[in-house]
């Protein structure tokens, strides 16, 4: 039985490469320019504390450290704070997808570091020197680097126009259109009898005839096509 499929556009990639222009509205405009800006003022206020350090000439690898901005700092951990900035302006420069990614993966490093730095605060494991002060800035860093790289990135429902939408596969409830909603009665079975028999799979009941379609249907994508698969095998069956 032929099934006509309407024809899908690719959604237009976006932010993949230096210089890509995302679509002028919407979430396609706000969500790159919160990541990319983001990056570079998270990236500012490291990098003055970073300078800072440094200007004052404090010792590489103190494990007491002085004080800057109300934090406690060495010379190691300013040179880590400007390598770190640079970081960050770098992906920000490249794309807004780099910058997301690299803001999330920041973001997570500091407050590991939090983590780690806390448990050998006024020992002499404490390389960089950390305060109480410190471990509360990197865990508040790391939960705005993380809260900015995941902006419009990480959610269940993407809006249509939104630049990571493409990144996303297709489910179920993409199909949910005219071209997979089942349109006559034969459908209507074989869509109640696919759906039975992927229950039964899950649920380790299934006979092997069942588990045999479940995994023919497995290698096409939307369920318009699953259907058919399921509908070519009933036919082949009544032969």
């Amino acid at each position: 039985m032929a099934l006509s499929l309407r024809h899908r556009p690719s959604a237009p990639q976006t932010g993949d490469h230096p210089g890509a222009e995302p679509p002028a509205t919407g979430a396609a405009r706000v969500v790159p320019a919160v990541h990319r800006i983001g990056a570079v003022v998270v990236a500012l206020v490291i990098a003055t504390f970073g300078v800072l350090g440094l200007l004052d000439g404090l010792a590489y690898f103190s494990t007491d450290g002085e004080r800057i901005l109300g934090l406690s700092s060495n010379g190691l951990l300013s040179t880590i704070s400007l390598v770190t900035a640079a970081v960050l302006v770098a992906a920000a420069l490249h794309s807004h997808r780099t910058a997301s990614t690299v803001m999330i993966a920041v973001g997570t490093l500091f407050l590991v570091s939090a983590l780690a730095n806390l448990a050998v605060l006024e020992t002499d494991w404490n390389f960089l020197a950390f305060s109480m002060a410190n471990v509360i800035f990197s865990i508040c860093a790391g939960l705005v680097l993380l809260t900015l790289g995941a902006y419009g990135r990480v959610s269940g429902n993407l809006p249509a126009d939104s630049p990571y939408r493409a990144d996303r596969p297709d489910t179920d409830e993409d199909d949910d259109t005219d071209q997979g909603l089942p349109t006559t009665p034969a459908e209507v079975a074989a869509e109640r009898a696919m759906r039975d028999a992927e229950l039964a799979v899950v649920e380790h009941r299934a006979t092997p005839e069942q588990q045999r379609r479940v995994a023919a249907m497995a290698q096409v994508r939307t369920r318009a096509d699953r259907r058919r698969v399921w509908m070519e095998m009933d036919g082949r069956a009544l032969r």
